[in-house]
């Protein structure tokens, strides 16, 4: 009786294991298209749009502490500026390399370059014009 019982235990455990691996199948083949994998997303570029979402974070918080004081900012403010134009070349940096990964997702390089871009375009803008 007991043996029995066991036997069934571990026939209803396999049956389990099985089930759980056909849904497994199941999805993965859900996921593809035509037979493909999905193509996952390029590390250098998620690391390329994290430092361009860093970046705008850096430069809302510069503009906000100089409209608050009415532009008498000191120099944090500055050093500030220049670690965003810092975050800006690493993060283009980033996002050039990320284009050279192969069979990736390069949706995040784009975004991240030209993120990246655009802000050291900007950063380099604003440089050139308190120089002059």
């Amino acid at each position: 009786m007991l043996l029995r019982r066991l036997r069934e235990a571990i026939e209803e455990m396999a049956e389990r294991r099985k089930k759980k691996k056909t849904e497994k199948e199941k999805m993965k083949r859900r996921s593809r298209k035509y037979g493909q994998a999905q193509l996952k997303h390029s590390r250098r570029g998620i690391k390329s749009t994290f430092l361009a979402v860093c970046c705008l974070f850096l430069l809302v918080l510069a503009f906000s502490a100089s409209y608050i004081t009415r532009g008498d900012v000191g120099l944090l403010i500055g050093v500030v500026g220049l670690s965003a134009l810092a975050l800006a070349v690493v993060g283009l940096k980033n996002a050039i390399q990320g284009f050279k990964e192969r069979e990736k997702n390069y949706v995040t390089c784009k975004v991240g370059a030209a993120l990246n871009g655009l802000f050291l375009l900007g950063l380099i803008a604003i440089f050139l014009r308190g120089l002059f």
